[in-house]
């Protein structure tokens, strides 16, 4: 047996209270094991020090299991009576039998071996206080994206004289074009026939550009958006049509007009917000180039954005009390943290329980494009940003040397990460404002609704980027950030793609099983491009989805009831096909 690909630990992802009364418990091994069994009990099944009595458990096959490139990853939930729970495992590999405790790896002979201390795999209590915890009602929502400036001007006497005219095509970096609260209000009920029921808005506090992430006041809407009364009335709006709405927090860094920093400019080390950024040269902070040098640091180099000292006592409760005004005033529904990787672990776990204090269900959302589990142990976030699944699936479009069981890797992968509470509420995502548009990468719509497909019917809760309803093109950043165009918006090829949207949006909301954290890859397609993999609903009611990602026809069968395909017809899925159908 391959020894070394075996790995289990009672800690991170591995073992955890899924509740107060499951418990899962993940294994890893090599592909040469053939079956795994968990022998598990109450630590005290056999008395308080064991005795005379020898502790036994109950033996049972664990069956669930995901494919890695390199390693089998092997799940069961268990029900532990009295909320504790001892274990090990019984591994099968090529006729051999091998017994996995914490300190390693036993033949049956140890096992059994009179007078032997075996160090057993111990969960010692659930305590319902130690429970990751996470919104019940995000798995339910459909998130739509808004970019405030390039999304519609609904007041247009808020235009400052450097507003340009709305358009649309390729915008320039520093371009303004006075989109507004207003004007999200106004598509509040576009937004809601669409099916949306999450808004994710970028920053909307006082700044000095268009993207709004160089802060200069927290607590103050940005006057070319609106004001307070505005932006209550925004959500009020959207509560009224189910619509949840989620803030952007930039709390790594503040912009270069930002109060506080201008005071440490004017008085240097005597400031009494010294502390609040990380200077290293007091000389030289006043001079105005990248940060190379290292005078202080900032979000990537930029000068003109100082990174926050988030470690500082100060500047903790500072945006304890920012938050908390969001989420009194403005009665928003999550808070998403922009660079969320780089502000203190303490910053967060403080932030977290104010904020749960004030609103229980509030999500917040951490910006992470790279594995996250230290940031996802119950109590930091509750959910990231799932950018590996994004460029997980894009890679695979792109390079069509990758075998479709490469693809299935990519997605288990994905899923494998975190805790399934933070994968029923991973913030799923193919585009964003700091990415080239799904629509771009390919300029192939047949290939754009594949990955849509795949967005919609994988655990965690999918958002679309504006525009995206009507495949809105865009290269990186700044031409991701179009103008949305309103004026085009009913035209035939709109309307047939935002009935294609629509149809996506509501087969998400209406079917469970796309909901579901539940799938498997059976691979009964012979094509090496031909994706399938089937979801599960609470009741073990079944939906195939199945891509044809190469260039040939792939015969599908008619069998089941179609809810939603592209280029499926007499039982034929065609090249860069979409089949989505329930089977019964």
């Amino acid at each position: 047996m391959d020894f070394a690909a075996v790995y289990h630990k009672t800690s991170e992802q591995m073992s955890y209270p899924l509740d107060e009364e499951r418990l899962i418990i993940n294994l890893k091994t090599g592909y040469d094991v053939e079956q795994v069994y968990i022998i598990h009990g109450d630590p005290f099944d056999a008395g308080i020090l064991g005795g005379s009595e020898t502790w036994k458990g109950r033996r049972e096959e664990i069956v669930y299991k995901k494919r890695l490139p390199h390693q089998i990853w092997w799940t069961t939930t268990l029900t532990p009576p009295y909320r504790r729970c001892r274990y090990y495992f019984e591994l099968h590999s090529s006729g051999e039998v091998w017994y996995y405790f914490e300190d390693g790896f036993l033949t049956e002979e140890q096992l059994n071996m009179p007078g032997r201390i075996l160090q057993y795999f111990t969960v010692p209590w659930m305590n319902p206080a130690d429970v990751n915890r996470t919104p019940g009602w995000v798995n339910d929502t459909v998130w739509y994206q808004i970019f405030p400036d390039r999304f519609c001007n609904g007041d247009p006497e808020r235009d400052s004289a450097d507003t340009l005219p709305w358009q649309t095509g390729p915008v320039g970096i520093a371009d303004k074009y006075g989109g507004d609260l207003e004007g999200i209000c106004r598509k509040i009920p576009y937004l809601a026939e669409l099916g949306v029921t999450g808004i994710y808005l970028n920053p909307v506090m006082e700044a000095g550009s268009n993207h709004k992430y160089d802060t200069t006041d927290y607590m103050r809407i940005d006057p070319a958006f609106g004001d307070d009364k505005v932006m209550q009335r925004l959500v009020a709006l959207a509560h009224e049509k189910g619509i949840r709405v989620m803030m952007d927090a930039v709390f790594n860094h503040c912009g270069s007009r930002f109060a506080p920093w201008l005071d440490v400019l004017e008085k240097g080390k005597k400031s009494k917000y010294a502390d609040w950024f990380m200077i290293r040269d007091w000389e030289q902070i006043g001079k105005r180039a990248d940060t190379r040098d290292g005078r202080f640091y900032s979000f990537s180099f930029s000068d003109r954005m100082p990174k926050l000292n988030t470690n500082h006592e100060e500047v903790t409760d500072y945006f304890c009390t920012v938050c908390e005004k969001w989420v009194r005033r403005y009665d928003i529904d999550g808070i998403r943290f922009d660079v969320g990787n780089e502000v203190s672990h303490r910053f967060l776990k403080q932030i977290r329980k104010h904020l749960k204090n004030i609103k229980p269900d509030i999500y917040l959302l951490g910006e992470i494009w790279h594995d996250a589990s230290q940031w996802l142990m119950g109590d930091e976030y509750d959910s990231v940003m799932n950018y590996p699944l994004m460029s997980g699936i894009h890679d695979y479009f792109i390079d069509r040397t990758m075998d479709k069981k490469e693809f299935e890797y990519m997605v288990n992968r994905c899923y494998t990460m975190y805790m399934q509470q933070n994968n029923n509420v991973l913030f799923n995502l193919l585009d964003s404002h700091d990415t080239e548009r799904l629509m771009n990468r390919f300029h192939d719509l047949d290939i754009f609704y594949q990955q849509l497909a795949v967005l919609f019917t994988l655990p965690g809760s999918p958002c679309i980027y504006y525009g995206t309803e009507i495949a809105m093109e865009g290269s990186f950043d700044p031409d991701c950030r179009r103008c949305m165009p309103w004026d085009e918006i009913g035209s035939e090829e709109n309307r047939k793609r935002i009935s294609q949207m629509k149809a996506l949006i509501r087969l998400r909301k209406t079917e469970e099983a796309c909901r579901s954290l539940h799938f498997h890859f059976p691979n009964r397609y012979p094509n090496r491009r031909c994706v399938e993999y089937i979801k599960l609903d609470s009741f073990g009611r079944k939906l195939e989805v199945v891509l044809n990602c190469s260039g040939e026809n792939v015969a599908a069968g008619d069998e089941g009831e179609v809810l939603f395909e592209r280029n499926f017809s007499g039982g034929i899925l065609g090249k860069n096909g979409t089949l989505i159908r329930r089977v019964f």
